[in-house]
């Protein structure tokens, strides 16, 4: 059985190039894509993923409050953010929220393919 992801994020080159890097493994599969909270949302509640790969910065919901709502519904997933916007700061009210990491766009897709290994490590 795959790891289900649900990607959101409201660039859909970004989408594309997690799709891509998390396709690679035959253990993970991709079961949606979204650009914003509130349909991840909805889409946690329908397909019932594992993981959760959230934006910050989104239209009609932000990444933080999609969390929160995820949090509250389905509260054994695995949520990580994948931000241009990381700080010290911000990762204390991600943490709040549900968030187990924030990982950097800066920083490319490995390191979040490291953080999303290591989470999952630790839910196992």
């Amino acid at each position: 059985m795959s790891l289900k992801i649900l990607i959101v994020d409201d660039s859909p080159l970004i989408r594309c190039s997690l799709r891509r890097c998390f396709e690679q493994s035959s253990d993970w599969e991709v079961c949606a894509e979204t650009e914003n909270g509130l349909v991840a949302v909805a889409m946690v509640k329908a397909l019932n993923p594992e993981v959760v790969i959230l934006d910050l910065s989104m239209p009609l919901m932000n990444g933080l409050e999609a969390a929160r709502k995820i949090a509250a519904i389905a509260p054994q997933t695995v949520m990580l953010m994948f931000t241009m916007y990381p700080s010290d700061h911000f990762l204390k009210e991600a943490q709040k929220a549900g968030i187990r990491d924030i990982v950097s766009k800066s920083e490319g897709e490995q390191p979040l393919l490291k953080s999303l290994k290591s989470m999952l490590r630790l839910v196992a």
